[in-house]
C-alpha cells in the first residue's frame, strides 16, 4: 500500500523554495526557515507570492512531487509535475468508457451514491451528537429525503436524470447545513452555496477546502495513471478536471464539510479572521488560512477502516485508494466501482 506523505503548504508571502541536495529548502528574505527531505513529501502547494527555483521544480518532477500554485486566497493557478505514470491501455479504456453514455451513467450513479450517502451520514451524526442544539425535525426530514434519493439511484437512470437527483439532494442537504452550526451562530450563517467568489464566511471555508481536495484527488488520479480531465458525471470542458470532480464528490461531505463545521463549532476559526471586499467576496486572513491548513493536514493523518478493503488507512490515502479502485474497475478487475461510503 502506498505510504501517506505530507503536503507542504507555503503561505508566507515572498517565500522562495530551492533545492539543496535531496531536500526542499524554504527561505524568507534569504533566511532558511525550513528544510524538508523530498521523500517525505507527496506535494507542495504555494499560495500567492511564493516562487520556486527551476532546479527544485525539476527535482520535484523527477521524484513525483507535484507543485501547485494558488492565489493568496486559494484559487488555482497552475501545477508543475513530471511525466504521468500508468500505461496507455488504461487511459484508452477510460476514454472509451467516457464516450459510452450507458457506462458513464453507471459510474455517475456510483459516485453520487457515495456523495449522497455521506451527506446523509453528516446529518445523522449531527442528530446523534447535537440533538439538543439543532432543529431535529428539519434535519431528520432532510435525512429521509436523502434516503429517498439514494433509492432512486438504484434504478437504471440516464446521466441527466442522475444529475437532477444530485441537484435535488444538494438543495436538501445545504438547506439544513446552517442547523449544524452549533456555536458562533451570529457570526457564521449559511443560507445557500455560493462560490467564485464566496459571499460569506462558511462558503469561504468550503471553497478553500474544496480547492485542497481537488489538488489531492487530481494528484491521486495521475499517480495511478488515469486522466483527471476525462470524467463520467462531469463531462469534458476545456480547463476542467472532470474525473477529479467526480471523485471529489464522495469526499466533500466527509472531509471538507465536516472540517468546516468542526472549525466553526470548536471556535478554531473566528469571524475576525475573515475580510469582506468591496465586490462582496469574503476571504480569510493569513492566520486563519494557516489554521485551516493545519487542521486539514491533521485530519488527513487520522485512520479509518476502509469499508470496501476492510483495512485501516489514513484519510489522506483515501484519494489514492479510490483512484486505484476506479482504475481496477476500468481495467475489468472489478464488476462495479465501489464508492467510498462513510459509516
Amino acid at each position: 500500500m502506498k505510504k501517506h506523505l505530507n503536503t507542504l503548504f507555503v503561505t508566507t508571502q515572498g517565500a522562495y523554495l530551492a533545492k539543496e541536495g535531496e531536500t526542499v529548502v524554504v527561505k524568507v528574505d534569504g533566511e532558511v526557515k525550513m528544510t524538508i527531505p523530498v521523500h517525505t513529501l507527496g506535494g507542495i502547494v504555494c499560495f500567492g507570492q511564493v516562487s520556486c527555483s527551476p532546479f527544485l521544480m525539476g527535482f520535484c518532477a523527477e521524484n513525483g512531487v507535484a507543485i501547485s500554485f494558488l492565489t493568496e486566497y486559494g484559487s488555482f493557478l497552475a501545477k508543475v509535475q513530471g511525466p504521468v505514470s500508468g500505461n496507455v491501455l488504461l487511459r484508452r479504456e477510460q476514454y472509451r468508457r467516457a464516450d459510452d453514455a450507458k457506462t458513464s451513467a453507471i459510474i455517475a450513479r456510483a459516485v453520487l451514491t457515495g456523495k449522497i450517502a455521506n451527506c446523509r451520514t453528516v446529518l445523522q451524526r449531527a442528530l446523534r451528537d447535537h440533538a439538543e442544539k439543532i432543529d431535529t425535525e428539519a434535519v431528520s426530514q432532510a435525512s429521509q429525503r436523502l434516503t429517498h434519493y439514494l433509492k432512486r439511484l438504484n434504478s437504471e437512470l440516464t446521466l441527466d436524470i442522475s444529475r437532477g437527483i444530485e441537484g435535488e439532494s444538494a438543495s436538501t442537504y445545504f438547506g439544513v447545513l446552517n442547523q449544524l452550526i452549533t456555536s458562533q451562530k451570529e457570526e457564521f450563517t449559511f443560507q445557500q452555496r455560493n462560490r467564485r467568489p464566496p459571499l460569506d464566511k462558511v462558503n469561504c471555508l468550503l471553497s478553500f477546502l474544496y480547492t485542497l481536495l481537488m489538488h489531492d484527488v487530481r494528484s491521486a488520479l495521475e499517480t495511478v495513471g488515469l486522466d483527471p480531465a476525462v470524467g463520467f458525471l462531469h463531462r469534458d470542458r476545456p480547463g476542467r478536471y472532470g474525473l477529479a470532480l467526480d471523485l471529489m464528490e464522495e469526499f466533500r461531505p466527509f472531509i471538507a464539510d465536516r472540517l468546516t463545521l468542526s472549525l466553526i463549532n470548536l471556535c478554531q476559526v473566528q469571524a475576525k479572521g475573515f475580510q469582506k471586499k468591496e465586490s462582496g467576496a469574503v476571504w480569510m486572513d493569513d492566520d486563519t488560512r494557516k489554521t485551516v491548513l493545519t487542521s486539514y493536514q491533521k485530519r488527513k493523518q487520522e485512520e479509518i477502516l476502509h469499508p470496501f478493503l476492510n483495512e485501516k488507512v489514513t484519510i489522506g490515502l483515501l484519494f489514492y485508494t479510490q483512484a486505484l479502485l476506479m482504475a481496477r474497475y476500468l481495467r475489468g478487475d472489478l464488476d462495479n466501482y465501489p464508492a467510498f461510503l462513510w459509516k
